[in-house]
């Protein structure tokens, strides 16, 4: 069974990944001891995955380690905001609060009639011969107030095109079988499964 490293340690994205991607051994950053901050400065989730990918593979050169690399790097692109909060999303108000975040996005929306949106996610997958993007992106609308549950991001007040409701009000499932990240982990997996 193949090892890939995820550049994460967020438990709902972990659980994500090793659902779609069952036949491979995916390590979290915790559990391969690597518990640095990374310093995601680049303009785009492009730029961001790949920061990510390249600093684990150095570490795991430096721990003479050969896995493959997976980050990703996404957010919420409100089109009537110019794309924000883009790759600010998880501090769009200044730091880590979804609800702040909300209320902000709210606030900025206030006057505008589009409401469109997407979540994109952008995968960076590296080993020692590659490095590759794979881009997922779900498509939706800003609703004008919370539904569902809130202990998600902007989950709850992104209508999607595909379910017809919040992601709040989706089950896990629901959520996964249409989201950004899942149809970037899709591509992923196509590619995996073609270059073995």
């Amino acid at each position: 069974m193949k090892t890939l490293v995820l550049a994460s340690n967020n438990k709902h994205k972990i659980k994500e990944v090793k659902n779609i991607l069952s036949s491979y051994n995916i390590i979290s950053l915790e559990e391969l001891g690597f518990f640095d901050d990374i310093e995601e400065n680049g303009s785009s989730t492009e730029e961001n995955s790949e920061i990510k990918t390249r600093a684990i593979l150095d570490y795991l050169k430096s721990k003479k380690l050969d896995y493959a690399v997976i980050a990703d790097d996404s957010g919420l692109f409100i089109n009537a905001l110019n794309g924000e909060p883009g790759i600010y999303s998880a501090r769009y108000a200044g730091n880590h609060d979804d609800e702040a975040n909300r209320q902000k996005v709210f606030k900025n929306l206030a006057d505008k009639v589009d409401r469109s949106a997407y979540f994109e996610c952008n995968i960076c997958y590296g080993d020692s011969k590659n490095i590759l993007h794979f881009v997922g992106r779900t498509y939706g609308n800003i609703t004008e107030e919370k539904r569902g549950s809130d202990a998600f991001g902007y989950d709850c007040i992104f209508l999607s095109d595909d379910l017809g409701k919040t992601f709040g009000e989706a089950t896990e499932e629901e959520k996964d079988s249409v989201s950004h990240r899942g149809r970037a982990v899709d591509k992923l997996k196509i590619w995996l499964e073609e270059n073995k």
